[in-house]
């Protein structure tokens, strides 16, 4: 676990990587980190408007990366790159809400009952599709363990019921999930 210090440092260095972008410079480096925020880290940023909808998320599932510079990296990449929206614009950032999720290791699936909705994230993978749900989509949206996991499949271009039918591998992982609001009122 992290601790508040080191969460907000890392959602201080997503939000300045971001900045960094619009005034044309290189994100900032001058950090004080210590060992955990230099691990290899597998991490996703989800970017949010100021009324909740998602504005862009992008990780890596595998830690191929410090921590510090996974981060940057992802919230970068979710900022300006995601498929999905538009690149942010300048006057969004202000009120973009900034959420951090640190993946936990990967283990397979071997009965259905092991998934715990709120706990655990999911990828479903068959031939070449894939598709990751991140822990806290399931409990936002309200849905249980078979809800979770036809999701996930449509995420992988996958049918919704492709999890029941055999052939796809089924994966969870826990992730530490945190947000500018989260440390905010930790701080208070």
């Amino acid at each position: 676990m992290l601790t508040n210090p080191q969460r907000r440092l890392l959602l201080r260095i997503a939000r300045e990587s971001i900045a960094s972008v619009f005034d044309g410079r290189r994100p900032p480096r001058d950090y004080e980190l210590d060992e955990d925020l230099k691990r290899p880290s597998g991490v996703f940023v989800t970017l949010n408007s100021r009324d909740g909808e998602l504005r862009g998320c992008i990780g890596s599932i595998q830690p191929i990366a410090p921590l510090h510079e996974a981060v940057s990296s992802s919230a970068i990449h979710a900022a300006f790159h995601d498929p999905r929206f538009p690149p942010l614009m300048a006057d969004e950032l202000p009120s973009t809400h900034i959420e951090i999720s640190v993946m936990g290791p990967i283990e397979p699936v071997e009965n259905l009952d092991e998934i715990v909705v709120g706990r655990d994230g999911l990828i479903v993978r068959r031939g070449g599709n894939a598709g990751l749900l991140l822990p806290q989509v399931a409990t936002d949206h309200g849905w249980d363990r078979d809800t979770f996991l036809s999701h996930t499949c449509i995420k992988a271009g996958l049918p919704p019921t492709a999890w029941r039918s055999g052939g796809c591998r089924i994966e969870r992982f826990a992730a530490e999930v945190f947000s500018e609001q989260d440390v905010d009122s930790a701080a208070t």
